[in-house]
């Protein structure tokens, strides 16, 4: 059902790989409620994904930008204006990889260019995005710019391994960079500590099945699923939200609440 929650909004939309990307439910969420936007991935992911079939299905244009690049950011961010035809409301920022997780590497066995790497694709270059953003003044009064974290920023989760520093840091710029661009010109920063989701990166760390049936065991409501993420997401970006700014907000279905459940119990004692 959709609201016109975001009609006449322009946005940016990073990191949609394939319909299993939350980014890819946020999109189509997004055109569902007025809004107007364009697509952005790596190169490399948007040869890999299907992001022009997402294109085709919203009518947006796809703007290939490594976010690592403050170069790519400032071409990304200079198209977008010219195409969206003024100034950008919304921004999500759906961007994870690392590259010891992909290669199996354990916490105490991390590579450390590698471990640098996970921290400028998962986190920095949300700091890269605002800040051309910034030095741009590409955002609308009363903007949003809304990033995707995981509960393992402030929990031990040992197969997250590094990515779990990543996403500490990727809430402390949005808290940092959430106090400048308030301050500047009232553009709220939020990010949403999302449930396990069966996404293409999600699915790639290792013991993810396992973390996945507990968590859903744990949380009174279940793991909150990638197209209830979207609608979240979408309210942060409507004037609903206005208020709210430097926060990570938990979309667990209650799990950042709980010590342990009934069913969890039950399991553990039918193990036993």
């Amino acid at each position: 059902m959709s609201y016109n929650l975001l009609k006449g909004k322009k946005g940016i939309i990073f990191g949609a790989l394939d319909e299993k990307s939350i980014a890819w439910k946020v999109a189509m969420r997004a055109h569902e409620e007025g809004a107007e936007f364009v697509l952005t991935n790596a190169p490399i992911a948007m040869r890999m994904g299907e992001i022009n079939k997402l294109a085709e299905a919203c009518n947006a244009q796809v703007i290939p930008a490594d976010a690592t690049s403050v170069e790519d950011l400032e071409n990304l961010f200079t198209k977008a204006q010219e195409i969206l035809g003024g100034k950008i409301d919304f921004v999500l920022h759906s961007i994870g990889s690392s590259p010891n997780i992909r290669k199996g590497k354990s916490y105490g066995d991390l590579n450390y260019d590698w471990f640098l790497k996970t921290l400028d694709i998962s986190a920095i270059s949300f700091h890269k995005v605002m800040h051309v953003a910034e030095k741009q003044n590409a955002m609308n009064e009363w903007g949003s710019i809304v990033a995707l974290s995981y509960i393992a920023a402030q929990r031990v989760f040992p197969d997250y391994t590094d990515m779990s520093h990543a996403k500490a840091v990727l809430e402390s710029i949005a808290r940092n960079y959430g106090y400048r661009l308030g301050k500047l010109n009232k553009v709220r920063v939020n990010t949403v500590s999302q449930s396990p989701t069966k996404t293409t990166a999600g699915t790639g760390v290792g013991g993810f099945d396992a973390f996945y049936d507990y968590a859903d065991k744990m949380s009174p409501l279940g793991n909150a699923s990638a197209e209830s993420c979207a609608d979240y997401c979408i309210t942060l970006f409507s004037d609903l939200t206005r208020m709210v700014t430097m926060q990570n907000l938990m979309h667990d279905g209650g799990f950042s609440a709980m010590g342990i459940s009934e069913d969890v119990v039950e399991m553990i004692n039918k193990q036993s």
